[in-house]
């Protein structure tokens, strides 16, 4: 049996959501309009929940390939893996640009996200070395809390009652799962 890949179509903002579907659902009619998506791809929610969908999936992936070799070295490998994706995604969009007809406040902050990150991460597959995913990732997750109180401090966003609410709930549940 050979497995066939799925006709190339044009590139629309919505053919990356119609391929996906075309892989995941079984056959039957093709989606009416593609360009129907599009929208979907324009929303923030949408994105943050497929960061939190793919967040989830890499949680539990890391924890399995910790095991048995050093977190440096795991991070160090995820971290090439990252590189090669957002390469081959950067080129793919003709997004490669000259470093210097980019803004310098802008490097200088993506420089400083970039170490923060590593660092992060760093930490991150240390504790997964050390201890459960279960445990590990809700701790991690008390960035959320944190980036919501900076958000409004240093960026000066604001938060409805009840999204301040959230905030509390996410960081006593943060805590409460990373009980032993």
């Amino acid at each position: 049996m050979t497995m066939r890949w799925p006709d190339i179509q044009p590139l629309t903002a919505a053919a990356p959501l119609s391929r996906l579907g075309g892989l995941l659902l079984p056959p039957g009619p093709a989606v009416p309009n593609p360009n129907a998506l599009a929208p979907l791809l324009l929303s923030w929610q949408v994105w943050a929940l497929l960061s939190a969908l793919f967040a989830t999936v890499t949680a539990l992936l890391a924890k399995l390939g910790v095991a048995g070799i050093p977190s440096n070295l795991a991070t160090l490998l995820r971290t090439l893996v990252v590189l090669a994706l957002l390469l081959a995604v950067v080129l793919g969009r003709g997004e490669l640009t000259s470093l210097a007809l980019l803004p310098r406040r802008s490097l200088v902050f993506l420089v400083l996200s970039g170490l923060a990150t590593g660092v992060s991460w760093l930490c991150y597959f240390r504790a997964l070395s050390l201890g459960p995913v279960s445990g590990v990732a809700p701790i991690d997750k008390l960035s959320v809390v944190a980036v919501a109180l900076l958000g409004v401090l240093w960026l000066g966003e604001s938060l409805a009652p009840w999204q301040w609410l959230g905030v509390g709930l996410m960081g006593v549940g943060a805590v409460l799962l990373a009980l032993p």
